[in-house]
């Protein structure tokens, strides 16, 4: 088919931190050499904002870099951390506050914000837009377009009014292709195109395999009484335990709002784990249900991190296009955050990508010198401090990883002499379903806890159901013949919006897949461990509208 298309200089896919950091910084660079550049970001939620998910505790300096007004702007930036809290919960019931001497310093967030990093991205948006970049929400990029050479040409966005049966509707919109001299992807955690191009360029040989986590977050409206604004908690232990690990968190923003969650990392062996469940237990946990009784939950959703760290980053360039933010797994876990190292990596590559067209670099070179420039810049050496922060607690667990991490962190500033590695990818290390014991989780109280299909209602989700189903199975067979056997179909539980399920059909079972619940987590596509999964974008605008995640 041959389709409509427009040219620009650089398409940046994503209207996260790091897209937009991106698309800002190229449009200085072209104010300040008198010179024009056609930059655009293609975001496939509803609107900027609407897929950001984020806890999120945020580390400014990256600012100070990209506008160095920004204290005097009205950027969303409105609480200062005032205090920290780290607990360690030994049981439902039992907790110990940890002396700040003995926290890894990566913990302190002296001089950090809390915020919701949807509302940073609209703001970033509008400075985007000012600047004189054309943003266009609501349109998925569903496949990359390659040239002759085999560099990236571009995107293509995907067709609008496609039927389930694959048959055009009365509505039916064909996608446009976007094609630039440079393409850059910032899609998030497994973005379906960056995945698709890590191993078509193999990106991540000689590293180790990404490893994820699931992060959950509610924000709850408190009484007066029980909110301090500014306070950040951390927690490690319970209810994680018995091969599951990970940590929740308490941040107080303002108007009396706290936002609750908690991070599962998806390396867990029990099939019979519910990521969803085990959320809904920890805000029973005295440390945080003091904070939430009485108080009204406002928003749900879920969504996974890269927590790999430098180990798993892969090579961050490739012919036409460049991989930056989440996309490539810039998070530094040792501190929890990923907005600041997103943007880092979102400036780097517009510098290089501003020289290169400024030069008058052929189109669709491989622009490899933007790795050396990130490896020169700060964002790796943060990485490279924190390379060991996950390593540690998946091969030593919370306490001794705990231990290993302040030592590593504290009195080697991040430079012990070893380097930890996890080599096994998190959907490998599922365990089969008869070597563990089946768990009971409590029904729902309806006051802390809830159940799945009144979680996702919150998170504004909506797909238009006659459409072709975004998560695709390889072999249609496998959840029934393989997994259900082995691991009991383990994505009736992993999913934190309730999209799997099997049901009987008289003898037989079938595996039902509700797309339209779908949050975009992208759990299926890290956890499932027949590896048969895969996520691609639906119609653009579907998916949650979350409103200040």
């Amino acid at each position: 088919m041959e389709r409509e298309s427009m040219e620009f200089d650089v398409v940046i896919v994503g209207a996260g931190p790091a897209g937009l950091a991106t698309a800002c910084r190229l449009m200085q660079i072209s104010q300040d050499a008198d010179k024009e550049m056609t930059v655009c970001v293609v975001e496939k939620g509803s609107e900027v904002g609407a897929h950001i998910l984020s806890g999120a505790v945020f580390e400014p300096k990256v600012l100070d870099e990209l506008f160095t007004d920004w204290r005097e702007s009205d950027i969303p930036l409105n609480t200062k951390v005032t205090h920290d809290e780290i607990y360690l919960l030994s049981s439902e019931s039992n907790s110990k506050l940890m002396s700040n001497s003995l926290v890894p310093k990566t913990m302190h967030n002296e001089g950090n914000y809390i915020i919701s990093v949807g509302n940073l991205t609209r703001w970033l948006a509008e400075k985007a837009e000012g600047l004189g970049v054309e943003i266009f929400p609501g349109f998925a990029a569903s496949e990359v377009l390659f040239n002759q050479d085999n560099s990236v040409k571009g995107i293509l966005i995907g067709d609008m009014g496609v039927g389930a049966n694959g048959e055009e509707k009365d509505s039916y919109m064909p996608g446009m292709e976007l094609h630039a001299k440079y393409t850059v992807f910032s899609e998030g955690c497994r973005g379906h195109l960056g995945k698709e191009l890590i191993a078509k360029y193999h990106l991540d040989n000689g590293k180790t395999p990404q490893h994820y986590g699931l992060g959950f977050k509610e924000i709850w409206k408190i009484p007066a009484e029980q909110h301090q604004e500014g306070k950040v908690v951390h927690t490690g232990g319970w209810p994680l335990n018995q091969g599951t690990s990970g940590g929740g968190f308490l941040y107080h923003m303002e108007d009396n709002q706290v936002a609750v969650g908690l991070i599962i990392d998806l390396n867990y062996k029990n099939p019979h784990v519910s990521p969803f469940d085990e959320f809904q237990r920890y805000k029973q946990h005295p440390v945080i249900s003091q904070t939430l009784t009485g108080g009204e939950r406002l928003t749900y959703g879920a969504r996974a991190i890269a927590k790999g760290g430098l180990n798993s980053l892969p090579k961050m360039s490739f012919p036409g296009g460049l991989l930056i933010g989440c996309d490539a797994g810039t998070l530094n876990f040792a501190k929890i955050k990923g907005t600041h190292t997103a943007m880092k990596s979102g400036i780097v590559a517009a510098e290089t990508l501003g020289e290169a067209l400024m030069a008058g670099v052929e189109a669709g070179k491989d622009l490899d010198c933007f790795q050396t420039r990130i490896e020169q810049s700060w964002l790796h050496e943060e990485l490279f401090q924190s390379r060991n922060f996950g390593p540690a607690l998946h091969k030593f667990g919370t306490y001794l990883g705990g231990a290993f991490n302040f030592i590593d962190q504290n009195w080697f500033g991040g430079k012990f002499p070893i380097t930890l590695r996890d080599e096994t990818p998190d959907h490998a290390e599922m365990g089969l379903a008869k070597d563990f014991t089946p768990i009971k989780y409590p029904k729902p109280d309806g006051k802390l806890s809830f159940d799945k299909l009144s979680s996702v209602y919150l998170s504004n989700t909506y797909h238009e159901e006659d459409q072709k189903c975004h998560l695709q199975l390889k072999d249609a067979s496998i959840p029934i013949a393989v997994n259900l056997i082995k691991y009991n179909e383990p994505a009736q539980r992993y999913c934190p919006a309730g999209v799997y399920e099997v049901v009987a059909e008289g003898p037989e079972n079938k595996f039902v897949i509700n797309a339209q619940n779908c949050i975009h987590c992208k759990t299926c596509d890290i956890k499932d461990p027949s590896q048969n999964i895969t996520w691609v974008t639906p119609e653009g605008g579907g998916g949650p509208n979350y409103p200040n995640m």
